[in-house]
């Protein structure tokens, strides 16, 4: 608190009258229509909102008009629907005796719908809270739309708080007159301004806060009677009102400013806020002060930032299995011919030295589709339970081998049984690829510590994770290197972004992680500054241990000759088309082919003697692979099909069709095989749902 000060410079004592127009400025400011009623059901005091919401006349919001008036008003022009007028009257005026807390939604007759909140106040009062929230519900399957409405709502406020200020002005002789009638003990007036939904506060031209409500002090962590007589820097922090600073001289200057920002909270959190400053003038339009109405945003904050984020995920999603359509056809062309040339000169000595290179390099090429199809979550994988502290010991062990001495590795569960249902293969890459990247980070050496543990996730923590609130296994890879810049920490997981230097790193290491962790349900957080260092926390949902029985090994099924199989190929790419001909007649098989799906069903209509047919997914025309399965089920329910496709989503069957499989772009000669033998292995399906 400011040291009292003598009497000749000490500031004016705010009056009753100066308070009570203070509030009344302060709530025809507000949107939401409020009404305070006394003990007697006799207006105490309503705002403008109020007045324009419900479309009362002025003549009624004068000072000690009955609440009955109000109702009448109502019944008489049909607000209530048909009915007795004095019983729709005398019934709702004997509800409002009962001075009991309620909330209740109203529909006008001109299709406005209300949100009415009444509240008990001392000395059997009661204040009420009107709020139009018609647009709120038209708007809930327009979310897109938001901030252009929002924004539009803020130009519309704006005008009418401009328009209610000068009004204000115009009429304050009347309230001065009104004074009399309008007086309250500030107790009263306190319990009005603490019942209203937002934060309001107002300073001098000093800077130097004269009042807040209690949502207002609660917001900056304070009590109301600390906010009176603090200058703003002390309550709202020096970082912070150097950062609104502009907004303030301007509200100062006589202009009326709004503007969002944000703050941590208590518990580190970030939380928004959207602010509006309204300018107080004398009588000779100097400026005494401003009123401030804010609202917290973070809750709409959060839901717009979710949707940008997965609208940007969809669209790189669509984009990779676009993608990976084209490279897994033209990668089944290089490999189908490189095995073709090392089948035709298997003796040659260029085989080893360019051939050999060629097939690895188009394997890792296949590779890199099949992790880009992870991260966009496109890629189907076989999760199992997974015990995770075994599972870190045992990659521990390899990351202790790719590392220098100068780093030092250590591993730590806090919880004992920590099981997960994953992919073990793609989840130990994913903690390998935290190290390596943690490795990168300390180039002098440093310290990685890997910590397993149990976490439980509430709604809000979980929801910043897009994953649902449960108990998850965290396993949290923590570095002490140089950190990541806070500007680009949203953008680590996206595909082909990076930090290091050319030809050091592809950029899909952390977006492959992010994929593989959302594709097992789960979510990935991360924390890091600079020079202190990064911590990547994999959270998967946690299950219990089952018993379920392994799988039988495929070693043990039977194997199915293929020798003189007469085989249908409906391939739309010639090159594709003659590398998997080349396949089949390696193989032993009779090969017919077609180029799209309509060639394809001529040929099974008229050639009994087809065994398989052997077809791709997505081919132009009218008929493509689904198509021709369903013309073939209908005419041939017992010929086999086995489906190619270098889409993902293609890449499993959606019925318990057994005699039709899919082989996923590229394939080898003996995958080719094995797929062959599979299908034409299968029990004899039954077709009743295909037909039906």
């Amino acid at each position: 608190m400011a040291h009292a000060l003598p009497d000749s410079m000490s500031r004016p004592q705010v009056t009753d009258s100066r308070y009570r127009e203070m509030v009344s400025a302060a709530l025809d400011h507000i949107s939401e229509g409020i009404t305070v009623f006394d003990a007697d059901l006799r207006l105490v005091t309503c705002n403008r909102a109020f007045l324009d919401l419900l479309a009362f006349p002025d003549t009624l919001a004068v000072p000690g008009t009955p609440f009955e008036a109000f109702i009448r008003h109502n019944a008489e022009r049909g607000e209530y629907g048909p009915g007795d007028i004095d019983e729709l009257v005398a019934r709702r005026v004997a509800d409002a005796e009962t001075f009991r807390a309620h909330e209740t939604r109203r529909r006008r007759p001109d299709g406005t719908v209300l949100l009415i909140r009444g509240y008990p106040l001392p000395h059997a009062g009661f204040i009420t809270l009107y709020s139009d929230i018609t647009e709120l519900e038209q708007q809930q399957a327009e979310f897109t739309q938001h901030q252009a409405t929002l924004e539009a709502h803020i130009a519309e406020r704006t005008e009418a708080l401009t328009r209610s200020n000068r009004e204000l002005r115009e009429a304050l002789a009347y309230k001065q007159e009104m004074s009399v009638a309008l007086r309250h003990s500030e107790s009263r007036l306190r319990q009005i301004t603490d019942t209203i939904p937002a934060h309001i506060a107002y300073f001098d031209h000093k800077r130097v806060y004269r009042y807040a409500n209690k949502r207002y002090a609660e917001w900056f962590d304070r009590t109301v009677e600390a906010m009176v007589d603090a200058p703003i820097p002390e309550v709202i922090g020096q970082a912070l009102a150097d950062a609104l600073e502009a907004h303030i001289s301007a509200s100062l200057a006589g202009a009326e400013v709004t503007y969002e920002y944000s703050k941590l909270g208590p518990d580190g959190a970030r939380l928004y806020a959207r602010s509006t400053l309204l300018p107080e003038f004398d009588a000779d339009g100097k400026v005494l002060g401003c009123f401030v109405h804010s609202v917290d945003i973070t809750d709409q904050r959060r839901t717009q930032n979710a949707l940008a984020h997965a609208q940007k995920m969809e669209a790189i999603g669509q984009l990779t299995g676009g993608l990976a359509h084209d490279f897994n056809n033209m990668l089944t062309v290089v490999m189908g011919n490189l095995t073709g040339l090392r089948d035709a000169m298997p003796e040659a000595e260029e085989i080893e030295e360019y051939v050999v290179p060629a097939m690895s390099a188009a394997e890792g090429g296949a590779a890199l589709i099949q992790r880009l199809l992870t991260f966009s979550r496109q890629q189907a994988s076989e999760p199992m339970e997974v015990e995770v502290n075994a599972l870190v010991l045992d990659i521990a062990r390899l990351i202790r081998r790719s590392v220098p001495r100068s780093i030092q590795v250590s591993t730590r569960s806090l919880d004992d049984d920590l099981m997960t249902r994953a992919e073990p293969h793609q989840l130990q890459s994913a903690i390998l690829n935290l190290a390596l990247n943690a490795r990168d980070a300390m180039p002098n050496g440093g310290q990685i510590d890997i910590e397993c543990s149990l976490e439980t996730l509430d709604g809000p923590a979980a929801n910043d994770l897009e994953i649902a609130p449960g108990e998850y296994v965290q396993i949290a890879v923590t570095d002490n290197g140089t950190g990541i810049d806070g500007s680009i920490l949203d953008r680590v997981f996206e595909p082909f972004f990076t930090t290091k230097r050319f030809g050091m790193g592809s950029g899909l290491g952390l977006s492959m992680v992010y994929g593989f962790v959302k594709q097992s349900a789960g979510g990935v957080r991360i924390r890091s500054r600079q020079a202190v260092g990064t911590t990547v926390a994999l959270l998967l949902p946690k299950v219990e241990t089952s018993l379920a029985a392994a799988p039988a090994s495929s070693a043990s099924q039977p194997q199915t000759d293929i020798e003189n199989l007469l085989v249908l190929l409906v391939e739309d790419q010639a090159n594709v088309r003659k590398v998997v001909r080349q396949h089949l007649a390696v193989l032993g098989c009779h090969v017919l082919e077609a180029e799209n799906g309509n060639e394809a069903a001529d040929i099974i209509e008229r050639v009994p003697a087809i065994g398989l047919v052997l077809s791709d997914v997505v081919m132009p025309g009218g008929m493509n692979g689904l198509d021709l399965v369903r013309f073939t089920r209908r005419l041939r329910p017992s010929l086999p099909l086995l489906l190619m496709s270098g889409y993902a989503e293609h890449q499993h069957t959606e019925d318990d069709d057994r005699l039709t499989r899919v082989l996923p772009k590229p394939f080898s000669r003996l995958q080719l095989r094995d797929a062959l033998q599979a299908v034409l292995g299968a029990d004899a399906p039954t077709w009743q749902r295909e037909t039906q």
